[in-house]
């Protein structure tokens, strides 16, 4: 006969006898350790069928359950059959919601997606938020007439407030890189018009690409990395605390209060803006003519007006309002769009000023064409 105590008297026993395991005393947490390590050096008999007899057990609890269910696996994984008797009834149900448990969690995870799979699932994403986006575009235009056919419900403290916010704190950030802008421009064309006599027309490079392409979509970019950002965030911020669904229940719609303010007040500092980066864009050109060219203020002016038709400032101009729409709306729908956490906040903000910049440019281009084919 061999005999092997596991633990201590009266904590936990298991003591084999030839083709059996005798396991008695309480296998609980509190005296588990010491019968883990001398379970992983237990000498098992050589016999195939293996008898675990767990009558003398006066206590079982999770721990214990796992312990004895990881021990007869192992034993099993090695060739034997085990069978267990004497368990009570209590005893025995844990044993089950253990194995089970065990099995769960040695599910076959599912296989990943193939590449037409993701390609298809991508697509289907595309297409579900494009018709969000579509939906949420209907719903604020609506909004929109019914305001300007009822003008009492135009919130006009909310608009100040984007508007400076929007408009008169951007001044700083789009006068600075407009101004190296038409630096850059001025620098850039003196060497090649210098080296062929055609110091003038400085003018007409620094002011027909500052107003016509540079300036709006420059000022358009800024904004929507400033302001579109700043749109996602405060609107996910507030879905994710509830305030969304607390003005809901109040009566009060998240669009009419939230939306409109900020389409509007972007809709009116955005040419504004535009405006102040064409003046700050052509002095930068003018003050580079001086010193490279020899180009003075007054003869710059005097061809700028010549070189510059009122057609194209007024192509420049006309692009912002068309861009500060879309900011303002790519930004607030992906603010709708937060769900849940803070992550979510983050991800959806820098999802809106991708998704801003990119139309943006797409319109520029799209502007480009039929202003082309207009003859513009």
């Amino acid at each position: 006969m061999k005999r092997a105590t596991i633990s201590e008297e009266r904590v936990a026993r298991l003591v084999i006898e030839a083709d059996r395991a005798y396991c008695s005393g309480i296998w609980i947490m509190r005296s588990i350790a010491r019968l883990e390590q001398e379970l992983e050096v237990a000498a098992w008999p050589d016999s195939q069928d293996l008898l675990f007899d767990c009558s003398a057990l006066s206590a079982l609890d999770t721990t214990g359950a796992w312990l004895l269910h990881r021990t007869i696996r192992t034993l099993e994984q090695r060739g034997r059959r085990v069978t267990i008797t004497g368990l009570r009834p209590e005893f025995g149900a844990l044993m089950q919601l253990i194995a089970s448990c065990a099995m769960a969690s040695k599910t076959i995870p599912p296989t990943p997606p193939n590449f037409l799979t993701r390609v298809g699932l991508q697509a289907w994403q595309g297409l579900q938020g494009m018709h969000g986006m579509l939906a949420f575009i209907g719903e604020t235009a609506i909004i929109l007439l019914r305001s300007l056919i009822q003008p009492r419900r135009i919130r006009w403290r909310p608009i100040l407030h984007n508007l400076q916010s929007a408009g008169f704190d951007a001044l700083p950030i789009v006068g600075l890189l407009s101004f190296l802008m038409g630096l850059v421009i001025a620098y850039q064309g003196a060497d090649q018009l210098q080296r062929f006599g055609a110091n003038i027309f400085i003018a007409d490079l620094v002011g027909l690409s500052m107003l016509r392409e540079l300036s709006p979509l420059m000022t358009a970019i800024i904004v929507a990395g400033r302001s579109g950002s700043a749109y996602a965030a405060q609107i996910g911020t507030m879905k994710v605390t509830e305030e969304i669904d607390a003005l809901r229940t109040t009566g009060v719609g998240p669009t009419e209060l939230l939306v409109l303010p900020k389409l509007l007040a972007l809709v009116i500092a955005l040419p504004l803006l535009t405006v102040y980066a064409d003046i700050t864009g052509i002095l930068g050109g003018m003050i580079m003519a001086s010193s490279k060219l020899g180009v003075s203020f007054d003869v710059f002016l005097d061809r700028l007006g010549d070189a510059v038709s009122l057609s194209s400032f007024l192509t420049g101009v006309g692009k912002a309002p068309v861009f500060a729409a879309i900011i303002a709306l790519v930004g607030c729908y992906q603010g709708f769009r937060v769900t849940g956490s803070a992550d979510s906040v983050g991800r959806q903000t820098t999802v809106s000023v991708v998704q801003s910049i990119f139309l943006v440019i797409l319109a520029d281009a799209l502007f480009s064409i039929a202003f082309n084919w207009l003859k513009i």
